[in-house]
């Protein structure tokens, strides 16, 4: 009898690599990871921009020269569809032109090729301190009378310790990691249960249900955990 796994660690900021170039997706893999992230990667921009959408990473590092959909039309999209995850372009197009487009595209920052990995984690980290409030450090999300330690899988509701499940942590984690982005009950179901959970989308209803009552002032009027009808669910903080 195999011995039981150890419980997984605790959730990390997520970052998403997309970069043709694979010596640098590796690079840049090992040393976010050892930094403490993460780490996920795509090599073209179809791979790219569905795993941002899927993911929702807390910070996406972008090459422009990508196949199948330029990185300029992958930020161009998310920005278009409310994606507020902060973008870190990263490519050989040095001219000042080529920055001056990406930043009013809506990307955050822009390193040129080649560039420093001690630079690149640095800013990694600057843009992260952005998406988190000050002096809480990257993984409290707050809504409400609510705080949600994404680290140590910690919920309080008005400074009380609140009782979720891990299903329910789950659940929480990918929906306030989209704020503002409407997720389908499918989607929802695949990401927290697995593609091939053999349950319906009633599962999600009724665990958006649990949520609410230990999480919302007024269940029946959720101002947080959001009915989108005909579409599914949406986080607002």
């Amino acid at each position: 009898m195999n011995p039981p796994l150890p419980p997984s660690p605790p959730p990390h900021d997520r970052v998403l690599i997309v970069d043709d170039d694979a010596s640098i997706r590796l690079g840049l893999e090992i040393n976010l990871r050892s930094a403490g992230y993460e780490v996920y990667s795509a090599s073209d921009g179809h791979a790219g921009l569905r795993l941002a959408r899927t993911l929702a990473p807390d910070l996406l590092v972008l090459d422009l020269r990508l196949p199948g959909l330029h990185g300029l039309e992958v930020l161009a999209a998310l920005r278009a569809e409310g994606c507020t995850v902060p973008v870190l372009v990263l490519s050989a197009l040095g001219a000042e032109a080529d920055k001056v487009r990406g930043l009013r595209l809506g990307a955050d920052d822009y390193m040129t090729k080649p560039f420093g990995i001690q630079e690149l984690t640095a800013r990694a980290e600057a843009l992260l301190r952005r998406l988190h409030p000050a002096g809480r450090a990257g993984g409290v999300r707050s809504f409400g009378e609510v705080e949600f330690d994404l680290r140590g899988r910690t919920v309080t509701r008005a400074g009380q310790p609140v009782h979720l499940t891990p299903k329910e942590l789950d659940l929480l984690e990918v929906l306030v990691r989209s704020p503002g982005r409407v997720q389908t009950r499918d989607d929802l179901l695949a990401r927290v249960w697995g593609r091939d959970y053999e349950g319906t989308a009633r599962t999600v209803d009724n665990f958006l249900t649990a949520l609410r009552r230990k999480l919302e002032p007024r269940p029946e009027e959720p101002a947080h955990l959001i009915t989108v009808r005909g579409k599914g669910y949406r986080f607002d903080p």
